[in-house]
């Protein structure tokens, strides 16, 4: 090789290898530049991707539509602003309703339709700058170049698919407190949970005004007590604090804003008076083993949910609550109230399940509570009562009745009263008649749970959907006379009562001076009651209970107001006051004690005159006292004897967890 070729060698490959950097240089450039650009614009349509489906999916959950105010297109416009997207130049947003079908293909498809909600679509559209890629395409390739590029992107949300969701109720719902009705609720309620309540009539009115979600609060609350999300039957068979449960639905209504300011109020000074009473929250609450959690998505009236736990309370303690008892020409009357057994307020399930087997463990169940109301009145006060006492003096009093005494008793009180039966210069007992000896009358009313169960659905369309429930009537027991108030609210026995006396026939120890002289020295600390035996009145019987089946046409949806049935019972009512009306004046047995003994075996008409005297005045005494109490005090407690309410909602398809269909 000649020096020449040697020396011109390195030199061109010097040249190459800077050709070849420079080339593999500019590559890189545009690799990067490619690299980028394609990664903004990837952001890009990955941000405005984003955009979309959280507005789809909050249309959804929020129950958007297309007719009424096209709520659906308020919902997503407000939450892709909140995302950063307003809708303006270089912007849009179109929200379309409709249903998402599935093709041959299995591949999903929207089909607008503004009259359907079930999907809903959302379309937004964004200019952005072109890429630095293209304007160096532009470069050297002839023709105009755009120098902005429109992104798309489309998601379409709905629900999942789920069963059948049916609710029930029970309880008055529309309810006014004025100043005795707050000021009645503060001395019942209060005194069953073992404190002093005072809120105001607004405060009460607030929690009557305010619902509360039940899936919200269920969700809350086992955050609260540290329960596994979701698990709601651990939740629901938890034991938990009275003042727990309030402090998560001051939490859950604080979250919704000032408008439930004045029911949180209201809890707020509920809450200072529950002392440490724990309850199981499932007793007011039922949901079907294994069904959604969507079931839960109701609401509630808050007022009746702190009517139930109070009432869950008060089963649970020794607590009576006694109320006095203002009635015009009464006084120094009381009432006493304890809760038997505490209601069951709502019941959530599927109504196929429940179809099946009605009051199997899948029923959808409701009751009231079971209260057991003593009435107690001084009975000086009732001797005053008008034609009372010249009742039991009348005609039929003195003069069929003292034949009949005379007769089985074999005592001599004709006349005054007051002949003795001994000789000169002994001692000997002489009768002695007191009219109303006793103190008080007691007027016992024993409540028990009225309820209702579903039995059947249709859902065949939202236009024709039905659900059938039956509903049962409480048995009331009355019972009128002497009642044991240390005795009379146990849970597990019967009230016993014993007859009210209204005569009592007894004898006073005298002393006859010898030979005559001086007159008889009776001592009125020897009186024995009853020894000759009396009158008296008893009342003890009960009222049977009814059935009623009722269908609720197109009940609403699962979070709407219910559809309300009252199953008026006012015959129950009628009955009530029938016996009343038939109260039956006995002659009794003589005892030697304080109580009154067997009763006598009289024909059928020898006390008619006394009854139809003595049994009208009593039937106009009790029913002015009872009337109160059947329209005011239960009614409190969510309680009516004339009626019970029960609310239905039905969702044939009820909207499931929300989510992205497309």
């Amino acid at each position: 090789m000649s020096p020449r070729t040697q020396f011109n060698g390195p030199a061109r490959q010097r040249g190459a290898i800077g050709l070849m950097a420079a080339l593999t240089l500019g590559l890189a450039l545009v690799c990067m530049v490619l690299v980028v650009d394609s990664g903004r614009l990837y952001m890009e349509q990955r941000r405005l991707q984003r955009v979309v489906d959280v507005a789809a999916l909050e249309a959804v959950s929020r129950q958007g539509d297309c007719l009424t105010g096209t709520t659906a297109a308020t919902y997503a416009t407000a939450s892709a602003a909140r995302n950063g997207f307003t809708v303006g130049q270089g912007t849009t947003l179109n929200v379309t309703c409709g249903t998402v079908q599935t093709g041959a293909n299995n591949l999903r498809a929207f089909s607008a339709n503004a009259a359907q909600k079930q999907a809903i679509s959302v379309v937004a559209t964004r200019v952005v700058p072109t890429s630095v890629a293209a304007a160096l395409y532009g470069l050297f390739t002839p023709g105009a170049v755009s120098t902005t590029t429109r992104l798309t992107a489309t998601a379409v949300g709905t629900y999942a698919v789920l069963p059948p969701i049916a609710q029930l109720t029970i309880g008055t719902t529309v309810l006014t407190i004025d100043a005795s009705k707050s000021a009645a609720l503060n001395a019942l309620i209060g005194q069953m949970l073992g404190g002093n309540l005072n809120l105001s009539v607004a405060g009460w009115q607030g929690l009557v005004n305010t619902n509360i979600n039940v899936l919200s609060y269920l969700n809350q609350l086992a955050l609260d007590v540290n329960v596994q999300a979701g698990n709601y039957t651990q939740l629901l068979s938890q034991n938990i604090r009275l003042t727990q449960l309030i402090d998560t639905a001051i939490n859950v209504l604080t979250q919704g804003g000032k408008t439930a300011s004045v029911a949180v109020d209201g809890l707020v000074g509920l809450r200072a008076v529950v002392g440490s009473t724990s309850v199981v929250l499932g007793q007011l609450l039922q949901l079907q083993t294994g069904a959604a959690s969507s079931a839960l998505n109701a609401n509630l009236q808050v007022f009746q949910l702190v009517e139930a736990f109070v009432q869950l309370a008060n089963s649970q303690n020794a607590l009576v609550a006694s109320v006095p008892l203002n009635i015009p020409g009464l006084v120094n009357g009381s009432v006493k109230v304890k809760v038997i057994e505490p209601p069951q307020l709502s019941a959530f399930g599927n109504p196929a399940l429940a179809k099946a087997d009605p009051m199997g463990a899948n029923r959808i169940y409701v009751r009231t509570a079971q209260v057991r109301t003593v009435i107690s009145l001084n009975l000086p006060l009732l001797s005053g009562v008008a034609g009372l006492a010249n009742a039991i003096v009348s005609t039929p009093l003195v003069g069929g009745l003292t034949d009949t005494l005379n007769n089985l008793l074999h005592l001599n009180i004709a006349g005054t009263l007051n002949s003795l039966f001994c000789t000169l210069g002994g001692t000997c007992q002489r009768t002695d008649l007191k009219i109303l000896p006793t103190s008080t009358i007691d007027i016992a009313l024993d409540v028990a749970a009225a309820d209702s169960h579903v039995t059947d659905y249709s859902c065949v369309s939202d236009a024709t959907k039905t659900l059938t429930t039956q509903t049962n009537s409480s048995l009331v027991k009355l019972k009128v006379g002497r009642i044991d108030a240390a005795n009379a609210f146990s849970s597990s026995a019967d009230i016993t009562v014993q007859p009210l006396a209204l005569i009592d026939v007894g004898v006073i120890t005298c002393t006859i001076p010898l030979l005559g002289l001086g007159s008889a020295t009776c001592d009125p600390n020897s009186r024995i009651p009853f020894y000759g035996g009396g009158l008296g009145i008893k009342v003890d019987t009960s009222v049977a209970a009814t059935q009623n089946t009722h269908i609720y046409n197109q009940p609403p949806e699962i979070r709407t107001p219910p559809q309300y049935y009252s199953f008026g019972t006012q015959g129950l009512v009628d009955s009530l006051k029938g016996t009343l009306a038939g109260v039956q004046v006995q002659a009794y047995k003589p005892t030697g004690s304080s109580l009154l003994g067997g009763l006598l075996t009289t024909t059928a008409d020898v006390l008619a005159g006394v009854n139809s005297t003595l049994g009208v005045v009593i039937d106009n005494l009790l029913s002015p006292v009872l009337d109160p109490i059947l329209d005011g005090l239960l009614a409190n407690l969510g309680i009516t004897l004339n009626k019970v309410d029960v609310g239905a909602n039905l969702s044939c398809k009820p909207p499931g967890q929300p989510m992205l269909a497309i």
